[in-house]
């Protein structure tokens, strides 16, 4: 059978795509190897007999464009966090609310001993917004050429786009701890040091700083599995066929793909083919070669039946709201990723913490109101530590351990036990994604990021999804412009079929 597009992968990217082509009148076939859509983008009860709907591997919204959800109808309900983050230091803690800029500042007085540090953070992230305002909306176009985008950014270019993040940081700010906090963001799902030659602490720093021209970070409304349950409605509203347990196993160039189900193996024919894979994963059902990338972070969900102690007078509603930070001093970060490259796990490893449940309770079922959830994100955690359950426990132990260095009591006194008597806590290594996900060495942009423009005169004008064989394009979070929950990658493609047809059709 032959359709207009063939989409091989039914994450939320795969699911933009194949509404959006459906709605351009093509015929569109999606193939998805699990039982349901969603990719990493889904909602679990983690945990058996317990009622709460975890957002298991992406749990945060920032990159999805509101042109998408405007155009594809979805009815997708975010929640701003007012608390962007706290980090404990000692028996005190640094503290950013954004509706109140007095009392952040008296907290950045407290750690830092003064107002240098605060007015300087002020005047940073007013060139971030500045930046995000620029190139933001460039995100679903076709790429600029980098001298356009040099122009639009301005002077922000030299400390984003140039040198490393290290002397942005250094140069900006005077307290390890704060210098940490802003460091994070450069680390998120990226294995790098701050001073990193080959850029890629800038390049991750960058897309958490540009979503939607503001950089805010945002709860979905009942869980990530709501967005991708709402993608789903709008790609089958459509036209789009989903077939789920349906593996493929083979891609040519000229669009024919093979993929086996239940009832046997099958063969179609693309028009196109979109690939919402990673590009080692395409190039492995092209028959072709490619390096893998390595993802480096230890995923941990918990559900507590009660908010932990803090060292700080600080309300825990108020600590857990944002992003907590866990022993990501500028220092500790450097100190673990010089551990984790000399193989060894970090002995005080960094993590961040997100409580979904604060913001949002509805994942909370009616009778476990009262719970919370907290997912982790530990950084320094590369692929290359985790060959077997010991190294993954290890990891976990030490994890759990840099946690309670900075609480007033233990993280395992407040997790909630399921009626099988066992604790609710789960970890997720760079081997369990790769497993669950497809994500290579779990990684999970799918590869390094890249920059938003064009690094070739050949690339100027093209959406950043073409490769080399002109039916086959990437729709996946390996995209250029790909990673986190964005659908980018996924407009970008169908617009580039869209294009191509218009461009036949003259």
């Amino acid at each position: 059978m032959t359709w207009d597009a063939v989409i091989v992968g039914g994450g939320h990217n795969g699911l933009v795509a194949a509404a959006y082509l459906g709605r351009a009148g093509h015929s569109v076939l999606l193939l998805e190897r699990q039982a349901d859509v969603g990719g990493a983008a889904v909602s679990f009860r983690a945990f058996d007999g317990v009622d709460v709907r975890l957002s298991r591997y992406s749990y945060l919204v920032s990159l999805l464009p509101r042109k998408v959800i405007a155009d594809l109808g979805l009815a997708v309900d975010v929640r701003r966090r007012r608390i962007s983050s706290y980090t404990p230091m000692g028996d005190d803690g640094l503290l950013v609310d954004t509706g109140d800029d007095e009392r952040t500042a008296r907290s950045f007085r407290r750690i830092t001993g003064g107002d240098r540090d605060f007015q300087a953070w002020q005047r940073f992230y007013a060139m971030t917004t500045d930046v995000a305002e620029q190139v933001f909306p460039t995100l679903t176009e076709p790429l600029p050429s980098k001298a356009e985008l040099r122009k639009r950014v301005g002077t922000a270019w030299g400390p984003l786009f140039e040198e490393p993040l290290s002397a942005a940081i250094e140069g900006t700010f005077a307290d390890d701890l704060v210098r940490g906090v802003v460091l994070t963001d450069g680390l998120i799902g990226t294995f790098a040091p701050a001073d990193d030659p080959r850029l890629r602490q800038n390049k991750c720093f960058l897309y958490h700083v540009i979503g939607n021209e503001t950089g805010d970070w945002d709860v979905p409304v009942g869980g990530m599995g709501v967005v991708t349950g709402e993608l789903a409605r709008a790609a089958r509203a459509a036209g789009a066929t989903i077939v789920t347990g349906a593996e493929v196993t083979a891609i040519t160039p000229d669009g024919e793909v093979t993929y086996r189900t239940g009832d046997g193996e099958h063969t179609v024919q693309g028009g196109h083919v979109l690939a919402n894979v990673s590009p080692s994963t395409l190039a492995a059902l092209m028959d072709e070669t490619v390096d893998k990338p390595e993802g480096a972070q230890l995923k941990v969900n918990m559900v507590l039946k009660r908010l932990p102690k803090l060292k700080d007078s600080v309300d825990p509603k108020d600590a857990f709201a944002g992003t907590f930070h866990v022993n990501e001093t500028y220092e500790q970060l450097a100190k673990a990723y010089a551990e984790a490259a000399a193989g060894q796990i970090p002995s005080l490893p960094p993590c961040e913490i997100y409580c979904h449940s604060l913001t949002d309770p509805s994942i909370l079922g009616a009778g476990e109101r009262g719970l919370h959830t907290l997912t982790l994100f530990g950084l320094h955690m590369p692929a290359r530590l985790f060959k077997d359950g010991v190294s993954k426990q290890e990891a976990l132990s030490r994890t759990i351990a840099s946690l309670n260095s900075v609480l007033d009591e233990s993280i395992e006194d407040c997790l909630c036990t399921a009626p099988d008597g066992k604790p609710c806590i789960e970890a997720k290594t760079p081997a369990d994604l790769e497993r669950e996900l497809g994500l290579p060495n779990g990684h999970i942009f799918h590869r390094d990021l890249t920059w938003p423009y064009a690094e070739t005169s050949e690339e100027e004008g093209t959406w950043g999804v073409e490769t080399a064989h002109d039916r086959v394009l990437i729709c996946g979070a390996g995209a250029k412009r790909g990673g986190g929950v964005s659908g980018i990658p996924g407009h970008n493609a169908a617009m580039a079929v869209l294009g191509k047809a218009a461009l036949r059709s003259r």
